[in-house]
């Protein structure tokens, strides 16, 4: 009991101290738990194998997909669009509509939802994403009092009330004391946020400030003057010739930047493949092709091989980067391609890129570049697959890249692909509403669908959504609820509590095990806590000869209504990077929150359920 107790002493005051990364706070107790033979081998691992853990990380990578697809700038464009110029507007409505959801979903599978809504929806509107997101977390606690499905403690007493030969508790026999707490934390969350939470705006990219966007290479090298994007259809002469056969260059002097199909496609599964342009590339029914040049020769060209004009007005048409992008590379003084062409050194074909301008000093050269010598100094604008332009930097001795490439190709939302993630993420949704399947079930196969079906780039990208941080240490923090338990200290800290109270009445003890339960939460799961507590607080309230009822929905408003610690609820842990919060800031924000909550659900449940 001792080394229990010194433990969770230990991961306490390293969780506030903060000096140390929780993740490895939790797996150091774990590990001295294991070592001090608390708990088995086989107890101390499982929490990397429990659903709620395996679902977190299915939920990341949905998530990830929102976020990869564009679809959480949409939906956050619209929340922008309703708040106006209303920060209080912004803060109700990402509260109000978490809790919502969080009443049919689970409080970690909405908030996992919202996350990435969220942080583009401040990313998009300068807003710090740290004022929303720990109020993101609560409302999906809060949201889960709604209804019996909301969160895992709910059922727990509703089973045990039943088991107790009672009648069942209804779909919404949580939903006045739910809302009573909704409006009450609302309330409560609006100044707390507001003093606490709303000078913590960092910015962590600062380091990445000084590479240049996408965007701004664009526009400095004027890539979008004298862009058009040509139409290949069906009766097109230029169908299946290479670009060599169709001498752009030579005949026209246009030079073309991209060949993309699939983008006319109006179907939901879209396929939109971008080409880098090379001799060899050949123009296919649907492509359209992206070439700069004057008017008069583009349209002389589309005349020539029956292409016709997608846009009028060109400047409407951005640049895409989905399969290849561009990056600049510096020439090194002793760089072995100075004073050589492009025709010279072969530079396409020896590194799968094409040159589409050169900086030198403060002259930008994009005409005639076949026939331009490279010089010390000159930065080339290049041109390819991400993969390609990523490979470039192997040439340490001939030039260095600037910036990141699949940094920057991570950053390039796939927004053809924003409908699909809709219907997957709506689909998931009904689904853990209508219980089809388990629920760890249904977001696995919601994972592999925006896996397979192309809202990442590749698998890595998906693996890289993973926040490991927050999953290890939900999974390490987990088997505690073992050692509390094994030892006795949850018994004893519950059993003394409720004995010394009981005494003084039904509130009394009503009161001890609210704040029993969630002092407990603190350190273990809530669907722990709320699994130890729960057939106390039945026995207890027998005991006294009053109804169990009130005291089994103090133990479930004391576990999930826990906020001053970061691990006590999956939702807490998952806002925690995003939001760079300590544990500290939990103290701030959540205790207040707890204790208040607390306090007032103590004289209104014998209110809703009478002793």
């Amino acid at each position: 009991m001792l080394l229990t107790f010194l433990t969770l002493i230990f991961a306490a005051v390293f969780f506030v101290w903060g000096k140390l990364r929780s993740d490895i706070v939790a797996l150091i107790a774990l590990v001295v738990l294991a070592v001090g033979g608390v708990i088995t081998t086989q107890e101390a691992l499982s929490g990397f194998g429990n659903s709620i853990v395996i679902m977190m990380i299915g939920l990341f990578v949905v998530g990830g997909a929102i976020f990869n697809t564009g679809l959480a700038k949409i939906i956050g464009a619209k929340l922008l669009q309703l708040a106006g110029n209303s920060q209080s507007k912004l803060f109700l409505l990402v509260v109000g509509g978490t809790a919502f959801i969080g009443a049919f979903v689970s409080n970690t599978g909405t908030v996992a939802l919202m996350l990435p809504i969220v942080v583009s929806m401040c990313t998009s509107g300068g807003n710090s994403p740290s004022r929303l997101l720990m109020p993101l977390a609560f409302a999906g606690s809060l949201g889960g009092m709604l209804t019996l499905i909301g969160t895992p403690p709910n059922l727990i007493i509703a089973e045990l009330w039943e088991e107790a030969g009672n009648a069942p508790l209804s779909f919404f026999s949580f939903l006045p004391g739910g809302l009573i707490c909704l409006v009450a934390g609302t309330l409560l969350l609006i100044p707390l946020s507001k003093w606490f939470l709303s000078g913590k705006t960092k910015n962590t990219d600062s380091s990445l400030n000084h590479n240049k966007s996408l965007a701004q290479l664009v526009e400095e090298y004027n890539l979008q003057a004298n862009l058009y994007r040509l139409f290949v259809p069906g009766s097109s002469r230029a169908v299946n010739k290479s670009i060599a056969e169709l001498s752009l260059r030579k005949d026209y002097g246009l030079e073309i930047l991209e060949v993309r199909s699939g983008e006319s496609s109006k179907k939901l599964i879209k396929k939109v493949r971008q080409h880098a342009p090379g001799p060899n590339t050949q123009f296919r029914t649907g492509d359209y092709v992206y070439v700069r040049g004057s008017n008069d020769d583009v349209r002389r060209f589309a005349h020539d091989y029956g292409l016709s004009l997608a846009d009028s007005d060109t400047s409407s048409k951005q640049m895409e980067f989905y399969d290849i992008g561009l990056a600049e590379i510096v020439l090194m003084p002793n760089s072995p391609i100075l004073n050589k062409t492009l025709g010279d050194i072969g530079f396409r074909k020896r590194f799968g890129v094409n040159v589409v301008a050169i900086r030198r000093k403060k002259k930008y050269i994009s005409a005639n570049l076949p026939n331009e010598q490279f010089k010390a100094g000159d930065v080339l604008l290049v041109q390819g697959t991400w993969e390609a332009i990523d490979g470039l930097s192997a040439e340490t001795q001939a030039w260095v890249v600037l910036g990141q490439p699949l940094a920057e190709a991570s950053k390039v939302t796939l927004d053809y692909k924003a409908p699909l993630a809709a219907a997957i993420m709506l689909g998931m949704v009904a689904m853990l509403v209508l219980d089809v399947f388990p629920a760890v079930v249904v977001v696995m196969i919601a994972a592999l669908l925006c896996v397979l079906l192309g809202c990442f780039r590749n698998v890595e990208d998906a693996y890289r959504k993973i926040n490991w941080e927050s999953t290890v240490l939900i999974a390490a923090m987990m088997p505690m609820s073992f050692a509390l338990e094994k030892t006795g200290i949850s018994e004893l800290v519950s059993g003394t509590l409720v004995g010394s109270l009981g005494s003084f009445g039904p509130t009394a003890l009503l009161a001890g095990l609210y704040f029993t339960t969630s002092l407990l939460t603190m350190f273990i799961s809530n669907t722990a806590t709320a699994v130890l507590v729960a057939p106390i607080a039945v026995q207890s309230a027998l005991a006294l000869g009053v109804s169990p009822l009130p005291f089994l929905f103090a133990v479930t408003y004391g576990a999930s209504l826990c906020f001053a610690s970061p691990f006590s609820t999956p939702p807490n842990a998952l806002v925690m990077p995003a939001g760079q919060y300590t544990f500290a800031d939990y103290i701030k924000v959540g205790l207040p929150l707890q204790v208040l909550l607390g306090i007032l659900m103590i004289f209104v449940l014998p209110l809703l359920f009478p002793f």
